[in-house]
């Protein structure tokens, strides 16, 4: 195996990665050592503090336990910062969205270990569906909504503008990007996936969807093209993060135009105004997510979006 490979093959499997990583503690620097205190543990749990806004209505825990794999980027992060440093301003639109959005199921595309689809889950009595096409990633979220009691089913299935079969490309970066689209980030390997679009997925489970979060690592306008006939019939709320590259921003206005949605960056603080055109060029990773509205937003909404906001800022860790 050459090195890419072998990295790959090591990546894929935590045992080996685990063993791996204890052998390095014992070695010196110069032959490729680690320090112990950086070394992340096999297993991390924690206690994720959840965000509820007030004059809601009491729905699900106020605490979420997490379990899963030690050095899964979602996991570390959230450890560290809480959701108060995980998406704040999209994470209080997304929670407005489901207090105002017409009844309907909520879809997390490209979920990782499923932050807005237990969100979703833990706050309204939607149905909700996680997509993750890595099946070690999927088996973690899955995992975690199982051990708080929460109805949130984990499809195992990568979305895009045709059915089939494709390869997802594993990150040599973190795991939280691996992609579909070739070239995004230097690679470890690939696995072959299941690939369905959102207007055929939604025929077969009978879903009609209320809101969409996607986050696909670039392939986010092949979403949007496989979910067109969805777009136009049931007029779901969408977020979708934009990046400033691969030619994102101009496919995603070159679909969205037609449609009548109304865009906004969830970039600082709310409300947030309509922009006349798609920018993935946003001054932190974090505030590169935008809202496709179908309706205009009005002063209800953003009152809401505030308490959230304030929510989600109080879930320190």
């Amino acid at each position: 195996m050459v090195p890419d490979q072998v990295r790959a093959f090591v990546r894929r499997h935590p045992a080996i990665r685990h063993a791996t990583r204890r052998i390095r503690v014992h070695l010196p620097e110069r032959l490729g050592g680690l320090d112990p205190a950086r070394v992340p543990p096999r297993v991390r749990v924690f206690d994720l503090r959840l965000p509820r806004r007030p004059g809601g209505p009491a729905i699900g825990p106020d605490v979420l336990r997490v379990r899963a794999p030690g050095d899964y980027w979602v996991p570390r992060h959230l450890e560290r910062t809480g959701l108060a440093g995980y998406e704040p301003e999209a994470l209080a639109c997304f929670l407005a969205t489901l207090d105002h959005a017409r009844p309907g199921a909520v879809l997390d595309v490209g979920a990782n270990v499923g932050v807005y689809s237990v969100l979703a889950a833990a706050r309204t009595y939607r149905p909700v569906h996680a997509f993750e096409p890595t099946p070690e990633i999927a088996v973690t979220a899955r995992a975690i909504a199982a051990d708080n009691d929460l109805d949130l089913r984990v499809e195992e299935l990568a979305l895009s503008n045709h059915t089939g079969s494709a390869w997802l490309r594993l990150s040599a970066t973190t795991d939280a990007s691996n992609s579909l689209a070739s070239g995004y980030r230097r690679e470890l390997g690939r696995i072959q996936v299941p690939l369905d679009t959102l207007a055929h997925w939604r025929e077969r489970a009978c879903v009609v969807p209320a809101v969409v979060k996607i986050d696909t690592e670039a392939t986010e306008p092949d979403v949007i093209a496989g979910g067109l006939e969805v777009l136009r019939r049931f007029r779901p709320w969408v977020f979708c993060d934009v990046l400033p590259d691969h030619s994102v921003q101009e496919r995603l206005m070159a679909l969205l135009e037609p449609l009548g949605y109304g865009w906004y960056h969830l970039c600082g603080d709310p409300p947030y105004p309509a922009r006349d055109s798609i920018s993935g060029h946003g001054p932190k990773a974090r505030e590169r997510m935008w809202m496709f509205a179908p309706d205009s937003p009005g002063p209800r909404f953003w009152r809401t979006v505030l308490g959230w906001r304030e929510a989600v800022g109080a879930c320190l860790p």
